[in-house]
């Protein structure tokens, strides 16, 4: 298929049945089986995995590399703040409404109707893997993740999230760590006992003033944030435990476990990170790719907002319709017309590098 207002159509009647069919992470089958159904509707094979969705080209081969488009179809509950029913799919002035609309719905339905415009496509110098992801919204373990493992080795990934056509080629990861400062009690009236509040606070001075050695070009210092605390169990016993919990944004010049060992290093309390597979991601300005976005006159930046980046093995750009501002917020929209500019852009894209 090569008609672009055909395809647009196609997307915008996709994003809307979307929509209409409530897919909050972890709980995404029916988001699921709906763009199966799309799929088979346009006689393309799919794999499922999970709530995840695999489609290839018509003519992929062992001896061509694999470039992976990937975007998710679950999304967060609504927000509070909504005015309108966030599941009725609602064209007014030029927008349609509706949750997931712009996270991550018009990207994925971008992704895909770029994805079938190059399906049957016999002369391509390279294969296409579209993964409709799951649990992209809380980083679950039966996304993204899990998908990739049953797929062929991609050389690169393009992640569809919403940047106004921008591309990121550099994405901040996360790590959370559940530190504890280890006192010894005693009563508060008499000099005894060891204050584990005071042996924290030694600790979170620490975190608020260190700055990492090393500074990404793209995202800045590596940030640090003490973000809860708990301590005490009434007022005249000197505590022997202090929990907090940090927030650590990564950057693209170190991985979470290099960071991890470096305030290990400096900090006397336990430190224990929930996680460590959240990690930063960067792609080189000279890649094909990035190239690519550049000569098609789009800016280069680095994100602060993490996406299915973080578990992709590979070097990808973060790149779609809409505006990340609009994400998670009430009344959720995104432009009509910029689902028809996603899916010129995207093809564009991949053109450029033919």
């Amino acid at each position: 298929m090569t008609n672009i207002s055909e395809l647009t159509s196609d997307s915008i009647a996709l994003l809307k049945s979307m929509i209409s069919t409530p897919s909050l992470s972890r709980e995404e089958e029916h988001t699921a089986a709906l763009i199966r159904q799309f799929f088979h509707t346009h006689e393309i094979p799919t794999e499922k995995v999970g709530n995840n969705i695999i489609a290839y080209n018509q003519f992929h081969s062992a001896d061509k590399p694999y470039i992976l488009l990937n975007s998710h179809h679950d999304t967060v509950k609504a927000n509070p703040g909504y005015t309108k029913d966030p599941f009725q799919p609602l064209v007014e002035d030029g927008k349609l409404y509706g949750l997931g609309s712009n996270d991550a719905g018009g990207c994925l339905v971008s992704l895909i109707a770029a994805f079938r415009y190059f399906y049957a496509h016999q002369d391509l110098p390279f294969n296409l893997c579209l993964i409709a992801s799951a649990e992209e919204e809380v980083s679950g373990k039966n996304g993204v993740e899990e998908a990739y493992k049953h797929v062929p080795a991609c050389s690169f990934a393009i992640v569809g999230e919403p940047t106004l056509l921008n591309l990121a080629v550099a994405e901040k990861g996360l790590m959370v760590l559940d530190c504890a400062a280890h006192g010894q009690s005693g009563h508060a009236a008499r000099e005894e006992g060891i204050n584990a509040i005071y042996l924290a606070l030694e600790d979170i001075a620490w975190f608020r003033s260190f700055q990492f050695p090393k500074l990404s070009s793209f995202l800045g210092p590596v940030k640090m944030s003490v973000t809860m605390i708990d301590a005490g169990s009434q007022h005249n016993v000197v505590p022997v435990l202090c929990k907090y919990v940090v927030d650590v944004r990564s950057t693209d010049v170190y991985t979470n476990q290099e960071i991890l060992d470096i305030i290990k290093s400096h900090v006397k309390s336990e430190v224990i990170a929930r996680s460590t597979r959240l990690n930063p991601s960067t792609i080189a300005v000279d890649h094909p790719i990035v190239q690519s976005g550049i000569k098609l006159g789009k800016e280069i930046y680095g994100s602060p907002t993490m996406s299915d980046q973080a578990l992709l093995p590979i070097p990808s750009i973060k790149v779609g319709p809409g505006d990340s501002a609009r994400s998670h917020t009430a009344d959720e929209f995104i432009y009509l017309h910029e689902i028809e500019d996603g899916i010129a852009f995207y093809i564009s894209l991949l053109n450029n590098i033919i």
